[in-house]
């Protein structure tokens, strides 16, 4: 049997490790929401199964979960770290038919999920990922374009068979 795999990401921790990123509270917004989508296409290329967690400690309230562009999307409760919240999530839900990957770089975290039994991945080897994925499937669907405008009827007909059609084309 194949194990599944999911990936648990910590939001702020990796947009905070994108170097294009400037840490802007006013940005915030676009910057969750490009992460959603980023992750949402690595989701579609990798087959792992995403979770992502944000902070909202200093924010009143509850957990929120949402699902965008299919992807988890967790906000943890007031005074809950995202930290806290990954742990708890990974030793809730690890298994022996699961490989459960989390990705910050946050160095204590990353040995804390280690120790229950997750595999680490830092924050930029997660946005490499991304990005490799990402061109690896701009060069797949640059690779389909060109393969479906060259392929012609012709191309797919037999040598004979394009030679009988040759034939009747020229008697008339």
């Amino acid at each position: 049997m194949r194990q599944e795999e999911w990936l648990v990401v910590d939001g702020y921790n990796v947009i905070g490790a994108d170097a294009r990123v400037r840490w802007n509270p006013s940005n915030l917004e676009a910057e969750r929401d490009k992460l959603i989508r980023d992750l949402s296409e690595y989701q579609a290329m990798t087959g792992r199964r995403v979770f992502l967690v944000f902070d909202a400690h200093l924010t009143p309230g509850a957990q929120v979960k949402d699902v965008r562009e299919q992807i988890t999307v967790y906000y943890t409760r007031r005074d809950e770290t995202a930290d806290e919240w990954i742990e708890r999530f990974v030793k809730q839900n690890k298994n022996p038919y699961r490989r459960i990957y989390v990705a910050t770089s946050d160095y204590l975290e990353q040995r804390m999920v280690f120790g229950q039994g997750a595999y680490r991945i830092s924050s930029r080897e997660l946005l490499q990922e991304i990005r490799i994925a990402k061109q690896k499937l701009s060069e797949k669907l640059r690779k389909n374009e060109y393969e479906r405008q060259r392929n012609t009827l012709g191309e797919r007909l037999s040598e004979d068979l394009q030679q009988k059609l040759e034939k009747w084309r020229r008697k008339k």
